[in-house]
């Protein structure tokens, strides 16, 4: 990957497996990066603004905190996200509003914040939805919901800012091996390793993504490589249908 020397990049969900990766490409890259989560005192960036993104005045606030510390912002990835189990009759409020304020919220007041940043400039807003969202699957009403909707806000969005030279798109994984998704298991009273090993056979590429497999298309995305690409809904999911 090229062109990102200088770059100036906000990425949240910052600490998890796919944004951690996401950071530390970006930076073998030459890009100045700043990074959000709840916890973000062990992460190598240029800039770390932790915060809760349930919390509006912070998510308003990270693009132009992470433009006055980076001397720029060309790159915008929201990735933060969780994902709640269940069936909408075992959603509790609390799980709505979980899911509802760090999945579709967080990353609408990120981008309305950004957007007139970056306009004239040019840059690149990279969402991270999910498969689940284009095509929902059983037991995960509220989550498929929510990543619908961020699938649904990067299309609108893609159009309505594409003259103002930002590119928006979004990565749209299936399974992935991070840290939230084991921790899933282990809750549930599945021996992790194994878990993922038995969801893997039922990929036809013959294993669940590894965060740098969803993290390579996201640097995409953000690049030059991608300067036709927006409004996209870009599938990374091994060949496994959701289901």
């Amino acid at each position: 990957m090229t062109g990102f020397r200088g770059k100036c990049a906000l990425v949240t969900g910052a600490a998890g497996g796919i944004g951690a990766e996401v950071v530390r490409m970006l930076r073998a890259e030459g890009a100045l990066v700043a990074v959000a989560d709840r916890e973000v005192a062990g992460l190598e960036a240029e800039a770390h603004l932790p915060g809760d993104l349930r919390d509006g005045s912070y998510a308003d606030g990270l693009p132009g905190a992470a433009l006055a510390a980076l001397g720029g912002l060309d790159i915008v990835v929201n990735n933060a996200g969780v994902i709640t189990r269940g069936r909408v009759t075992e959603t509790t409020d609390d799980d709505w509003a979980l899911s509802l304020g760090v999945n579709v919220e967080a990353p609408f007041r990120v981008s309305r914040a950004a957007i007139p940043l970056m306009a004239g400039a040019g840059g690149a807003i990279v969402n991270v939805a999910s498969c689940w969202g284009l095509r929902p699957g059983p037991g995960h009403a509220v989550y498929c919901m929510t990543k619908a909707a961020l699938a649904s806000l990067t299309q609108c969005m893609g159009m309505d800012h594409a003259h103002q030279g930002i590119r928006i798109n979004a990565v749209c994984p299936n399974e992935v091996n991070t840290p939230m998704l084991r921790t899933g298991f282990a809750r549930r009273g599945f021996d992790p390793d194994t878990a993922v090993l038995e969801l893997g056979k039922t990929v036809p590429l013959g294993r669940i993504a590894e965060p740098g497999d969803i993290a390579d298309v996201i640097l995409f995305l953000a690049s030059d490589a991608a300067r036709y690409m927006c409004g996209a809904l870009v599938e990374v999911n091994g060949g496994k249908a959701v289901g």
